[in-house]
């Protein structure tokens, strides 16, 4: 009996093991077709924005990353959403962060909020968990009131961003929302593409 039973979790893991590798496989070959324009030649930002404030949560620096590249490129101040408590990628993490998007119980945020008054356009970017806004950025979100200002939501992601800009839209205060764009975290073969997406997508702004 004990041996059919190690029969059944070794075919079980298998299977687990190839679903998993079939995702990765599917998601590498999508990465490759979205990013293929983008991979020749150099395009630049040919024009102004006037007044540029990035907004960011940054867990594992992927959002960071895009950020920067946005502050370069619009000349931007930046504002880092950083929370009271440290948070930490632990075996419970995804079990807390479902419970604080469950309750709406988000973590606090230690930061005073920018002067948004201040600025012409605001860009908001967010990791993607449980395929939404990260909760410190939902805790952003449920403060900052954007007083009319053009606000653009970007994400980052391993494949899938979900309902983030639908849930994104739905709680950001009195924003004027302009289209947003999502980044698969890529290695470093696609920096290139990348930042010809941004400046891409900021022409088309």
């Amino acid at each position: 009996m004990l041996k059919y039973f190690l029969y059944i979790l070794l075919a079980a893991a298998a299977i687990g093991l190839a679903a998993g590798g079939f995702h990765l496989y599917r998601v590498a070959q999508k990465n490759k077709k979205e990013m293929a324009p983008y991979m020749k030649g150099e395009i630049r930002v040919d024009r102004r924005f006037g007044k540029v404030l990035v907004v960011y949560y940054s867990l594992s620096g992927q959002t960071r990353k895009i950020a920067d590249i946005i502050r370069e490129k619009t000349g931007a101040d930046v504002y880092e959403i950083k929370t009271v408590e440290k948070i930490d990628t632990t075996p419970w993490f995804y079990l807390t962060l479902r419970k604080q998007l469950k309750t709406g119980k988000y973590p606090n945020i230690s930061e005073n909020l920018p002067d948004f008054a201040k600025y012409d356009i605001i860009f908001v970017g967010s990791p993607i968990w449980w395929y939404t806004a990260a909760t410190p950025v939902l805790s952003f979100l449920e403060k900052a009131d954007f007083l009319g200002r053009k606000v653009v939501p970007f994400s980052t992601q391993g494949s899938n961003y979900g309902t983030f800009f639908e849930d994104f839209a739905g709680k950001a205060q009195n924003a004027q929302i302009l289209k947003g764009q999502s980044f698969n975290n890529l290695s470093a073969e696609y920096d290139r593409a990348v930042d010809n997406k941004i400046s891409d997508w900021l022409n088309k702004l």
